[in-house]
């Protein structure tokens, strides 16, 4: 029996909410990474830090849901895609997970002790967790856009596996990549703690973000360069391309001119179209080489059954949306700028 070459509505749909899910993962994360990184660098007494802390205590669990819901989605829509990546990439996604344990571990156990010591190595847990989660991801990106080699498993017809060893995944530009999303997510959360503070925090989360400003422009204008001339997507790509190297420069500049709230925008909106960029370079193949396969590993042949698809269908219509008021609700709810005369003298209380 042949299979279908032509992707269904909701074949599309679905590919569509988990791009949508990641790309509100990419940026809302984004700053919660940026922002635990700099928690020791931004900190200098144990008041500072608790400021910094607090600017995504309220927001951080809830932007990983996001991460989790584009990870249950791919498992329950697209199956075969979710199969390979996990079955081949074990090592990189276990790194990913023990970055995001470490940090989560971090955030919710700084404030159990009093102890500088303590709370210092639980920030530096943070920091570290952070690090290494956006780095592999910059990495695993850049080989979606490369396009991870696929095979079929012996002796089946119906599994693939990645064919790659785990070094192949570090080439020159999968480590530029990861470098550069690093330092655009501390770009990011530099300038959320400027928008979120004030007083000598914000001060330094400023000056902080138009030097870090500088090095995210450098690294992405490499980066985006690279990627349209070597693996470019025409004219959308190059269209991307420009608004999200625009997006980085008025970033800057708002920066220098302490334009808090539109020097953040500027950074959402870079890392949002340099997110659909991506996105749009994995369709339809899912970021996967099947020139080693008769049958290619897509976007059809990854998919659940139409049944499956139409019953999560109804369901995300539901969820979908009050997730969505839910999460703008709290960060309304938590806008308002915090500097350290908000934190009580007595800093043993859990944040």
């Amino acid at each position: 029996m042949l299979l279908a070459t032509e992707p269904t509505t909701l074949q599309v749909v679905w590919y569509l909410l988990i791009a949508v899910l990641w790309i509100g993962y990419l940026v809302l994360e984004g700053f919660d990474y940026g922002v635990a990184m700099l928690i020791r660098v931004l900190g200098k007494n144990e008041k500072e830090r608790r400021v910094i802390v607090n600017t995504i205590g309220p927001l951080w669990d809830g932007n990983e849901v996001w991460l989790l819901t584009a990870g249950g989605a791919t498992f329950a829509a697209f199956p075969g895609w979710y199969a390979t990546l996990f079955s081949g990439l074990y090592l990189p996604l276990f790194l990913i997970l023990l970055g995001l344990i470490v940090r989560g571990v971090a955030f919710e156990y700084r404030a159990k002790n009093p102890d500088a010591a303590w709370r210092s190595r639980f920030d530096l847990m943070a920091a570290v967790g952070s690090f290494v989660v956006a780095l592999v991801f910059g990495v695993g990106f850049a080989n979606f856009i490369i396009g991870l080699p696929v095979e079929m498993a012996p002796g089946s017809q119906h599994l693939y596996v990645f064919s790659g060893g785990f070094w192949s995944l570090f080439s020159p530009f999968a480590l530029l990549c990861g470098v550069v999303l690093v330092v655009l997510f501390l770009f990011h959360g530099a300038n959320f703690i400027a928008l979120k503070t004030r007083g000598v925090v914000h001060d330094r989360a400023e000056a902080l973000a138009a030097k870090i400003g500088l090095g995210a422009i450098a690294g992405g204008a490499v980066y985006l360069l690279w990627a349209n001339l070597a693996y470019g997507i025409g004219v959308i790509g190059w269209l991307l391309t420009l608004v999200a190297a625009g997006a980085l420069i008025g970033s800057w500049v708002a920066t220098r001119a302490g334009r808090d709230g539109w020097a953040f925008v500027g950074t959402t909106l870079a890392i949002l179209a340099v997110a659909v960029w991506i996105f749009v370079r994995m369709w339809p193949n899912l970021g996967f080489d099947n020139s080693a396969v008769e049958v290619p590993l897509d976007r059809v042949s990854a998919a659940s059954t139409e049944l499956t698809l139409s019953i999560m269908t109804g369901a995300a219509v539901v969820f979908v949306p009050i997730v969505l008021v839910y999460q703008a609700w709290s960060i309304w709810v938590f806008r308002k700028r915090i500097s350290t005369k908000n934190i009580p003298d007595d800093v043993s209380v859990a944040a």
